[in-house]
């Protein structure tokens, strides 16, 4: 019963951080254009938090280490309530992004906790129900987390307080569970050459991974003003990705069992570059196809990160797998921090088309990529199971290694 109720806390507060910190990266944008910052601005903002969420899961692990499970995610938390804050005390963007990289940091250092947490917990006979219920709760919360911004004001004093208060409020599940505090694991060795070693082109799949859905989730936003969607629009435009994303999961998984999962990239990635001229051809058809094409987006995109993790992890060995994960997820930061940036100059540069483009272009590089690979050398005879994995900390690899052994 402890058990069942520390599960209940975790997820909880996995919710309201989710609301909080999901919620800040679209209102950072719509704020940025009531305040009349530049698009380039506004992407360095988007950048700025993948510059804290790498610092987050480099330096969480260690802070476990030091002061334990329930001060760490209190440190955490309070970095991401200060970020919120902060943004109510001035309309400088340079100023915005440094708080940015203070709510990313918190991120990437709350999740690390609370997998960590969840993977002490689990056992062989609840691992999978507890990383289903985490996978629904964590793509809910996102998902609403998207939404909430229809009814929050931008560049408002309330919102950013809203928010903040939302942060605060994902302390007190974790720390209020009587449920003892588990062992504090290792971290992870940081060996971005082993996802290369392992597969040059799981490497590129999460860099384009990256690029595709860091680009949207944080410069969409401007996107949707520029294609003339209101506010409340804006934000069922990028819950349509997310819920594209999450319908995708189950379909895109068992193709990826089934079949050569570098054919699976690779026709995943030129319906992505249809979709993505989709997208651009639904900006002057109304309200309903832009919706419909951002959901298409999000359905050919969301799952080539997890196809790519899969196809790494097919040529790693057990002991190595922990280790895959952070390298991988490595490489997914590395293109987050830098695409967000490049997307919003392409726009101011050439328009709002530039963002689908600079994707389409993404994603030409993983198709032709993928076909070179497949000329030097064959695919696995034993292959793991395909796992959905969450891009939320170096540490997610230890509550997936048992899921991706074949059963």
């Amino acid at each position: 019963m402890r058990t069942i109720i520390s599960f209940a806390a975790l997820f909880l507060s996995v919710i309201l951080l989710q609301l909080s910190t999901g919620g800040v990266g679209p209102l950072d944008a719509i704020s940025g254009i009531t305040l009349e910052f530049s698009t380039e601005q506004i992407g360095m903002l988007g950048s700025a938090h993948f510059i804290g969420f790498f610092v987050g899961c480099w330096w969480a692990p260690r802070l476990m280490g030091t002061i334990g499970h329930s001060r760490a995610f209190a440190v955490c938390t309070a970095l991401g309530a200060m970020g919120l804050i902060g943004h109510t005390l001035t309309d400088n963007p340079y100023i915005w992004a440094a708080l940015r990289i203070a709510s990313g940091t918190c991120v990437a250092g709350s999740y690390t906790v609370i997998e960590a947490w969840l993977n002490a917990k689990v056992t062989n006979e609840t691992r999978g129900r507890a990383m289903g219920t985490y996978r629904i709760v964590d793509m809910g919360a996102s998902l609403c987390a998207q939404l909430i911004i229809a009814v929050l004001p931008p560049a408002s004093y309330v919102s950013y307080n809203l928010l903040a208060i939302l942060c605060c409020a994902s302390l007190l599940p974790l720390t209020l569970t009587r449920a003892s505090q588990p062992k504090t694991p290792d971290a992870p060795r940081l060996r971005p050459k082993l996802a290369w070693r392992s597969s040059p082109l799981a490497v590129a799949g999460v860099i384009v991974a990256a690029l595709s859905s860091a680009s949207f989730r944080m410069v969409g936003p401007v996107y949707g003003q520029e294609v003339g969607l209101a506010v409340d629009q804006i934000a069922f435009f990028l819950a349509s990705f997310v819920l594209g994303g999450a319908l995708a999961q189950y379909p895109m998984g068992w193709l990826a069992d089934k079949y050569d999962r570098r054919w699976v990239l690779i026709w995943l990635s030129v319906a992505a570059v249809l979709s993505c001229g989709v997208t651009m051809a639904a900006s002057g058809i109304g309200t309903v196809g832009v919706m419909l094409a951002a959901g298409i987006f999000g359905f050919t995109t969301f799952p080539i990160f997890s196809v790519s993790s899969a196809h790494a992890n097919d040529f790693a060995t057990t002991e190595q797998r922990v280790e895959l994960s952070a390298a991988l997820m490595f490489w997914y930061a590395l293109g987050a921090i830098a695409s967000p940036y490049i997307s919003s100059t392409l726009i101011q540069q050439y328009g709002p088309g530039a963002l689908f483009a600079f994707v389409a272009l993404g994603h030409v590089f993983l198709i032709v990529f993928g076909l070179a690979r497949m000329r030097s050398r064959p695919t696995p005879e034993e292959r793991t199971n395909y796992v959905y994995a969450p891009r939320t900390s170096f540490t997610i690899g230890r509550l997936l290694k048992r899921s991706r052994e074949r059963q």
